[in-house]
């Protein structure tokens, strides 16, 4: 979803600067992905930073001030799984090593880029929550936690910093074509002894029967999305959330 979401923008002339964790051949091959985009006289950059530890991000957040004058926009994608299963056999330790990265990792990341964006007095910055902020899946207690955390995260900063002309928005995607999704559906063909192509079609028909379009998003689905509530044209979208899924939550609301 994040190099998706560079490639729209780059498209359109912003500079992008991703990054990652990773280092070496991936955080490369991202970056070389996103520069066969590039429009405009766009530039791009890949520096890698891992958000569960406060120093890099604060690192990451002064090396694109000092090259570029600071972010006039975030879309803060990184996430994992986590620790998954009966609630009743997950650690403190299982607890917090999901909450280190899907919700500490938005809240570093937030507390590093917002001072620029004041100085800039322009920003926008998207947080990626889950569908399962509305529809938890009982095996995955912490993730459901923290996804519905990112959304009340985002609506706070969005009442705090509005008056500066910085709008924050979250997004709630599900079951996408990402490398966790990928991962999740290798497992479960080696579980079932059969083909990712057949677990994936197992997963949607039992475990996501609601997702009316009865496939997986697929990434640009979403980075479209991400491209709007970046631009102008959103000028009026404040603490949303949105919800690209398919129709997988069951309700309404």
């Amino acid at each position: 979803m994040g190099i998706e979401t560079a490639k729209f923008l780059v498209r359109a002339g912003v500079n992008v600067i991703i990054s990652d964790k990773s280092t070496g051949k991936d955080l490369d091959k991202a970056k070389s992905q996103v520069e066969k985009e590039c429009e405009m006289g766009a530039k791009v950059m890949a520096i890698a930073a891992d958000i569960s530890n406060n120093d890099e991000v604060l690192d990451l957040a002064k090396k694109i001030e000092d090259e570029f004058g600071g972010a006039h926009i975030i879309f803060h994608s990184a996430g994992a799984r986590g620790a998954a299963g009966d609630f009743l056999e997950l650690s403190d330790a299982d607890w917090m090593k999901t909450i280190e990265i899907d919700l500490m990792g938005a809240v570093r990341v937030a507390r590093a880029f917002i001072p620029q964006m004041q100085k800039l007095k322009w920003g926008r910055m998207i947080l990626v929550a889950s569908e399962n902020a509305f529809q938890p899946y009982v095996e995955e207690s912490p993730y459901n936690a923290c996804k519905a955390a990112i959304i009340n995260l985002a609506k706070c900063l969005s009442r705090a910093y509005s008056k500066e002309n910085i709008l924050i928005n979250s997004i709630s995607p599900a079951y996408i074509e990402t490398p966790m999704t990928d991962a999740m559906m290798e497992d479960l063909a080696k579980e079932r002894d059969t083909s990712v192509e057949k677990a994936v079609e197992w997963f949607v028909k039992n475990k996501r029967p609601h997702i009316a379009m009865q496939r997986r998003g697929k990434p640009e689905e979403v980075a479209s999305v991400v491209a709007f509530l970046c631009s102008e044209h959103a000028s009026y979208v404040n603490g949303a959330n949105i919800r690209i899924d398919g129709g997988a939550v069951e309700s309404a609301f």
